[in-house]
């Protein structure tokens, strides 16, 4: 544990100019007398850890020391090369650069932990997009990319139902979702966020303008919100239906699984059958008669009355074509 401990204290002081006892002992978790006393022991194994006093002291690495990674253990090392998704890379056109990278951290490695990356490999693969769908990879999304990493602004044309858009935009990250490309955004001369398809733009411009970017900005809770946001957006109509306990069961495989759930639990008691009356939002009359053909028997729809008449006669033809 003291040793893990020790290594990680090096690595930190490896990627900052200087670092407080409090700062210290908060990443590492652990007193800021313990820190000292850790100070010390890599002082006397030779690591040239060098504290200084005062209010505004603090505790660095001097003579540009650096450490190899031999504390890895196997299963941090294999971790390490699952961090990357190979074909996101290659799609960005980083693949080179990530290529090289894996190479460094290989060489850094014990003899004993280079398969590391071939291990890692035969046990976990990625593989992004949705099932029988033929992922297409946006012809601007490496232009893009690069705006993304180097905090460029670009000015971008999009296409917008039947128009085209053209927008000023800080890129601030990119997000693969179910094979689809989103870049997420500021926009230059409205300071709000917004979700853009990549696959929309016509054309991506980028200059050499740098923008300011929000630290505050937190790509995955950005995303969590409008994704959210947007599956509850397309719910714009209701049905009421009756379902079995199968139904039930089944239903948040049917629907968007949180508005089911959502549904089922603003549902009041069973009937004397065991079913269910259930209220579910939905984008459409057209998508529910689609998504609640896949609970065959086990819902019964009572409103709206059209979407009772169109599965009254799927059954009637069911009940045709299936006569001995």
């Amino acid at each position: 544990m003291r040793a893990a401990r020790l290594i990680k204290m090096v690595l930190l002081l490896q990627s900052r100019p200087a670092m407080t006892a409090a700062e210290l002992a908060r990443e590492l978790e652990v007193s800021e007398r313990t820190v000292t006393r850790d100070a010390q022991a890599l002082s006397e194994a030779g690591v040239p850890v060098y504290a200084d006093r005062g209010r505004a002291g603090g505790y660095r690495l001097i003579g540009g020391y650096r450490t190899r990674l031999t504390g890895l253990h196997r299963s941090e090392a294999e971790a390490l090369f699952l961090s990357g998704v190979p074909g996101a890379l290659r799609e960005m056109g980083l693949e080179d650069a990530a290529s090289a990278a894996r190479l460094k951290v290989s060489a850094a490695l014990l003899p004993s932990l280079r398969d590391a990356s071939r291990t890692a490999a035969q046990r976990f693969h990625l593989d992004a997009p949705n099932w029988f769908k033929e992922p297409r990879t946006p012809e601007l999304l490496p232009a893009v990319a690069d705006a993304v990493w180097d905090d460029r602004r670009i000015v971008a044309r999009y296409r917008r139902g039947d128009d085209e858009v053209e927008r000023e935009l800080e890129p601030y990250g990119l997000v693969l979702k179910a094979g689809v490309w989103y870049l997420c955004a500021r926009v230059a001369d409205r300071g709000a966020f917004r979700v853009y398809r990549i696959d929309r733009f016509s054309a991506v411009e980028s200059g050499e303008e740098r923008f300011a970017r929000d630290e505050d900005f937190e790509l995955p809770a950005f995303w969590e919100e409008r994704a959210e946001q947007f599956a509850r957006s397309i719910l714009r109509a209701e049905v009421v239906v009756r379902l079995s306990g199968e139904g039930v069961r089944r239903l948040p495989h049917a629907l968007d699984p949180q508005s089911a759930r959502d549904a089922l639990a603003a549902a009041g008691a069973p009937d004397t059958d065991g079913w269910v009356t259930v209220t579910l939002p939905v984008e459409s009359e057209e998508v529910a008669h689609t998504q609640l053909t896949a609970l065959g028997p086990e819902v019964e729809v009572l409103a709206p009355e059209a979407l009772r008449a169109r599965f009254a006669a799927d059954a009637r033809r069911l009940a045709e074509l299936y006569r001995t």
